[in-house]
């Protein structure tokens, strides 16, 4: 167990039963296959899925073949929410005519293409009329599925092959967004950050999320081997260095209150997250080392911030 991890849920209290099967042609070591699979451990079987078009569904419903055996709907790159509020927005129609008697859970998946940019508008206008469904963004910080291009959650410097690094450019020259201070400002009663390698954390935020009578929404952390440049062994390891080193920190809102999940009092260097992974091998070279104290300057930034945010001295 990694340094301040908070776990209350056990393998024993996991059901064996997987929503989303084996089979699907997702790559090996894929963060967002595993966010996948243990978000709906946790929400069960009875849940309906709605999909944006991303690697999550491309490679989990090449026709005639599908691993989900929960509902599923594929929509576009950028109605995810808007699709999931018509669905709850026909579920309460149908309770209200006793025509269904147990409400399903909705959940809406969007990469982070989908979400932070080109779906930002969907998402925007459900989360203010105030539906009920937890919308799940799996961050691989690019478009992966079309070719690696970049996203406005690709981080500062990170080459992609549309911000490629050269000596004129060193990769992307601006900072991720800020997807869950979007999130909070609409006022929501849930918004939360997890990450694939903190298993209990995540499945723990999933239930709590869709426990409450309002929209809902999770920024999961899902490292990509393809992208980033990694061996697909280290998918765990990679998810684990970015909260150690506090670029990806474990926080939840509710009801506009901040609370730090997992307090990394002792971080690592960021150079330690950004050494393995093929996407910064351009920032180790001398010239571009400012890049690298730009980042661990923002980092620390942005951490003292979010203490503040959580009342914590």
């Amino acid at each position: 167990m990694a340094r301040g991890e908070r776990i209350t849920v056990t393998l024993r209290e996991l059901p064996i039963e997987d929503y989303i099967v084996s089979g699907h042609r997702m790559c090996a070591g894929c963060g967002s296959a595993i966010a996948a699979r243990m978000a709906l451990k946790a929400a069960g079987p009875n849940t309906i899925v709605v999909n944006a078009t991303g690697c999550l569904e491309v490679a989990t419903t090449i026709y005639p073949y599908t691993s989900w055996r929960i509902p599923w709907i594929h929509v576009a790159f950028e109605n995810a929410a808007a699709v999931a509020s018509g669905i709850e927005a026909a579920i309460r129609v149908l309770t209200r005519k006793n025509l269904m008697k147990q409400k399903p859970n909705i959940i809406a998946f969007g990469g982070d293409g989908g979400t932070f940019d080109i779906g930002i508008q969907a998402l925007s206008g459900a989360l203010e009329r105030g539906h009920r469904f937890l919308y799940i963004c799996y961050d691989n910080e690019a478009y992966m599925n079309t070719g690696i291009q970049r996203s406005g959650a690709t981080p500062l410097g990170a080459a992609t092959t549309t911000s490629p690094s050269g000596r004129v450019i060193p990769g992307k020259k601006e900072w991720k967004k800020d997807l869950i201070g979007i999130a909070v400002a609409h006022n929501i009663p849930y918004a939360a950050t997890a990450c694939i390698s903190y298993w209990g954390d995540y499945i723990n935020k999933v239930k709590k999320a869709l426990s409450f009578n309002g929209p809902t929404v999770i920024h999961v952390l899902s490292p990509c081997q393809l992208g980033w440049r990694f061996d697909p062994s280290e998918t765990i390891k990679l998810g684990r260095l970015a909260v150690q080193t506090r670029i990806f920190p474990i926080y939840e809102v509710e009801y506009g209150k901040y609370k730090l999940n997992i307090n990394v009092t002792k971080p690592l260097p960021v150079i330690e997250y950004i050494r393995i992974q093929g996407r910064f091998r351009h920032l180790l070279e001398p010239q571009n080392s400012h890049i690298i104290e730009d980042i661990q300057k923002n980092i620390n930034l942005q951490w003292n911030r979010l203490l503040k945010l959580c009342s914590i001295e």
